[in-house]
């Protein structure tokens, strides 16, 4: 089933195994599912002498197997072949296991991670053709692997459909804890922790003291402009700190860049993995996973707490981006994954055969739009404005595809749908006036995004939006600090643009420092 080439890289990744790795797959009987599953994981173990297979006859929903590791449970299986995204999340299972990985979380996290209360039991349910998946399924697989408590099953909704629809399941990644939801869509190894210790709790870990950390320049946002800023600023010998959800930010969910000067075409997974990659070549610490909780500025002295650590340095850099904008109507929340979804790549899959409606006309929404009409027979494009906001040839494609209507002048008043499902969209026509309800099953938001930049409302001058106020240097009206990338109210938000700003604002911090006003 693996071809050559592929195993000789997996020679190469599993060649530092120290643990004895076994895939235990477990089945009903013979069926063409169980065959090529046991041929994919007899393929990969024969990658290494520290990995082998056994089979056990069970009743399960589907062919499925858990890894073992020196013959003991590790808490991590999967259900069906962890084919397209997902291989990567079997590779990393694997070296986790095996305590590699540069996944593994530091210190704070994993003491975090091992006080959780269980037991609890995890099923996260992908598509091996979504982005978003791996990186919650890999978050949750490490979450199991450093609690014995806790497991986690990665379940590829396609083999087991009647499961995923008597859960009526529109969205990936969808994350069960028991019987219920979890987490839907887009998450972090510190959201799905947030969330596991607000349900179930922690282990008192005891009387630690809180943990300040000390830099030179502290940037809160791991995306282009943070990472730029970081590179920049430990270029100029300062010690320097990322405080960030995760290294990427919005990125990851762009599927398709070719705007970035030098860079043909790349994805935003890859881009965010390159961007990682360059931030290891500096002597940069990188704390992700992390939630800013409160922000002080006292006698030249930036600090941003996250739980019981503190950042704290002279020049404080936030670089925390945005994330994607709601409607904010009614129905709205109630139906985000059961009916309303913000990302295509992922939930579009969910949606074939079905009418659907976009909601936003410039290039997100049409580019959403395109992407929808290849699977559906009706795509309804409703934008605010009075004309369409995308660039020219997407209009054009938009305009000249049978399937997509195109509504201007248009605004959402209602989601509409019973307990689960979506059955219309409630739009009322700004010339007229009149009231329309479109009969569609799925909803898919793209309206743009709003500056993450609640952490410093009283500390900041923002716009009426929300945008850090910063001048030409990348400078806010604190003295130190300094602000970049889509959370600032610099126009166009744009990768090239973000990161010219993170340097720009590494540069003034630096300017600042050696005329001694951060001080």
């Amino acid at each position: 089933m693996l071809d050559q080439d592929i195993l000789s890289q997996l020679k190469g990744i599993f060649a530092g195994l120290k643990s004895d790795i076994t895939f235990r797959m477990a089945a009903k009987g013979e069926s063409d599912g169980m065959k090529d599953m046991k041929e994919f994981l007899k393929d990969v173990a024969s990658s290494s002498p520290k990995l082998s297979f056994e089979s056990v006859t069970a009743e399960v929903d589907a062919p499925s197997f858990e890894i073992l590791k020196n013959g003991k449970p590790t808490g991590v299986s999967f259900c069906g072949i962890p084919n397209g995204h997902e291989f990567t999340t079997l590779l990393l299972a694997v070296l986790n296991a095996d305590g590699q990985g540069k996944n593994i979380p530091d210190d704070s996290l994993r003491e975090r991670i091992a006080a959780l209360n269980g037991p609890v039991k995890l099923r996260t349910f992908v598509s091996l053709t979504c982005t978003n998946c791996p990186d919650v399924a890999q978050a949750l697989n490490v979450i199991s692997l450093l609690n014995p408590d806790i497991e986690n099953e990665v379940i590829d909704g396609s083999v087991v459909p009647q499961l995923v629809e008597s859960l009526n399941i529109q969205s990936v990644p969808t994350v069960y804890a028991g019987d219920n939801v979890l987490s839907v869509g887009r998450s972090t190894l510190g959201d799905l922790l947030d969330k596991l210790e607000a349900i179930y709790g922690s282990r008192e870990p005891g009387d630690e003291a809180p943990v300040e950390r000390e830099y030179d320049v502290v940037v809160v946002g791991g995306g282009p402009a943070g990472a730029t800023a970081a590179i920049y600023s430990a270029r100029k010998g300062f010690r320097t700190a990322v405080v960030a959800k995760a290294v990427g930010g919005q990125v990851k969910e762009t599927m398709g860049i070719e705007n970035l000067t030098s860079v043909a075409e790349t994805t935003g997974p890859k881009l965010a993995a390159d961007i990682k990659e360059h931030l290891s070549a500096y002597p940069i610490d990188v704390f992700e996973n992390r939630n800013v909780d409160s922000v002080t500025f006292e006698d030249g002295k930036k600090s941003v707490s996250c739980g019981k650590e503190t950042f704290s340095a002279p020049a404080l850099i936030v670089a925390s981006g945005a994330g994607w904008r709601k409607l904010n109507v009614p129905g709205e929340e109630e139906h985000i994954g059961k009916g309303v979804a913000f990302c295509t790549h992922c939930d579009g899959p969910f949606y074939a055969g079905k009418r659907v409606a976009v909601i936003g006309g410039g290039n997100s929404g049409i580019e959403a739009a395109l992407d929808l009409a290849g699977i559906c027979p009706s795509v309804d494009v409703f934008e605010f404005m009075d004309t369409l906001k995308a660039d020219g040839v997407l209009q054009e494609k938009a305009k000249s595809t049978e399937n997509i209507s195109i509504h201007t002048s248009t605004q959402v008043l209602e989601v509409v749908g019973d307990p689960g499902k979506v059955t219309g969209i409630k739009v009322k026509d700004r010339v007229t006036g009149e009231e329309t309800t479109y009969p569609v099953e799925g909803v898919f938001v793209q309206i743009g995004l709003t500056a993450n930049s609640a952490p410093f409302k009283d500390l900041l001058p923002m716009t009426r939006i929300g945008e850090i106020i910063v001048d030409e240097r990348c400078r806010t009206s604190v003295k130190g600090v300094y602000a970049a990338g889509d959370v600032t109210n610099v126009p166009y938000k744009q990768i090239v643009i973000a990161m010219g700003e993170g340097a720009k604002a590494a540069l003034s911090a630096f300017e600042d420092s050696m005329r001694g006003e951060l001080a």
